[in-house]
């Protein structure tokens, strides 16, 4: 796999990119953070692989003081539904995540686990299979046809969740968020984004509710807040942060189209504030930029340019994480962490270039990644991509 073509890398050394922060309890030597990526390496019980995830994230955190945000983590059973992606609320799951914490920390660098939810983008014939519901904000608003025949054919139709159910899955978050700090993690980052659970209570598309967790603005956010204050009580403000998607499509999401879709994602960021002035400010929000609706849509295709995140810095006054197509914009992060307070997220390159930082700082050719791998059960396009000295040793440069 060759480097990029017709990319210009440039050096951000010089730039607040490498300037140290201060995020939550940790103490950050620069503001590039690998964001949570699904990677499907999962063989069984949902465990993460006991033969490469510890090398895959010793690989990516060798840049002392680099913040790691792990792939979404399963809070339990009832919120998965992917059988390779992995969880946190078993006991010889956190024996392997403690396996992986421990190697990050080794290399001086930090660890959040994403806490996820599915909902409706789960399947609903797996649910079924394990004698699990199809669960989301409402009863049988699907997010398409196939995710409806799959319901409809495995007899487990779209479950909006009741509000004892609520109160289930706010148990197991404050379980998981439990089982992270146990296994080592410096905190966790609630998964409120790209259409999954949290986002479907958010988002008008989802959430058809007519009792106190729907209809208004204050109502949809009622569930997400009350993971926050739940978090907050379990393990402390200083170790939770949160990720949310204003713009994204992913999932069927609103997205721009609805002109009010700002003020949902103003207030529930308000809130989050609010509680900040209170005395438990969040670690960091983490925002996934107008510059990336879709994660299954390219660099090239995946931006809505009539939208910004921007007014997110009027409301809250913490650090702020931002995420979308950012490898290939180096005039972007520079421009974004002109911001005292911003950190600046790369995904799918940090894939392919395990010494992403080193790269960042002196500005050196990026290697291309190879999307077929990116779910593969393999360690092939998992912890075989080499670093930029590897990749010159291997004549990449003369390609």
């Amino acid at each position: 796999m060759p480097f990029v073509k017709d990319f210009k890398p440039v050096a951000l050394g010089d730039t607040n990119l490498f300037k140290p922060i201060k995020v939550g309890e940790m103490q950050l030597q620069h503001r590039a953070v690998y964001p949570p990526l699904t990677r499907m390496r999962c063989r069984e019980q949902n465990v993460p692989n006991k033969e490469w995830t510890v090398e895959y994230y010793d690989q990516r955190s060798q840049y002392p003081g680099t913040f790691i945000i792990t792939e979404g983590c399963f809070i339990a059973p009832s919120a998965g539904g992917y059988d390779n992606a992995p969880g946190i609320w078993s006991e010889e799951q956190v024996t392997e995540w403690t396996k992986i914490f421990k190697k990050i920390h080794d290399n001086k660098s930090f660890v959040y686990v994403q806490l996820w939810n599915l909902g409706r983008q789960s399947y609903a014939d797996v649910l079924a299979r394990d004698g699990l519901k199809y669960v989301s904000a409402s009863d049988n608003v699907y997010m398409d046809e196939e995710s409806k025949e799959r319901a409809m054919k495995s007899n487990n139709p779209q479950h909006g969740l009741t509000k004892d159910e609520i109160k289930q899955h706010i148990a197991d978050y404050v379980k998981a968020a439990k089982n992270s700090i146990a296994a080592g993690a410096d905190g966790v980052e609630i998964h409120s984004a790209n259409g999954y659970l949290l986002n479907q209570f958010l988002d008008p598309i989802s959430n058809h509710r007519t009792d106190e967790y729907g209809g208004s603005i204050e109502n949809r956010s009622r569930f997400t807040l009350e993971v926050v204050d739940a978090l907050i009580e379990a393990i402390g403000h200083e170790k939770v942060g949160i990720r949310f998607s204003p713009w994204g499509t992913f999932g069927t999401m609103s997205g721009s189209a609805n002109p009010g879709i700002m003020a949902q994602y103003a207030h529930v960021i308000g809130e989050i504030e609010k509680r900040a002035q209170e005395g438990k400010r969040l670690a960091y929000v983490h925002l996934v930029d107008e510059r990336s609706i879709n994660p299954f849509l390219s660099e090239a295709t995946g931006a809505d340019t009539t939208v910004s995140n921007d007014f997110a810095y009027s409301i809250w006054k913490g650090p702020i994480i931002r995420a979308g197509n950012l490898s290939y914009h180096p005039e972007v992060s520079r421009e974004y962490v002109k911001d005292e307070r911003t950190l600046c997220a790369y995904g799918r390159l940090w894939i392919a270039n395990p010494d992403m930082v080193h790269r960042l700082e002196k500005g050196l050719p990026l290697n291309k990644y190879d999307r077929d791998t990116f779910y593969a059960m393999s360690a092939h396009g998992y912890t075989d991509y080499p670093t930029y000295e590897e990749a010159l040793k291997l004549g990449w440069d003369k390609e």
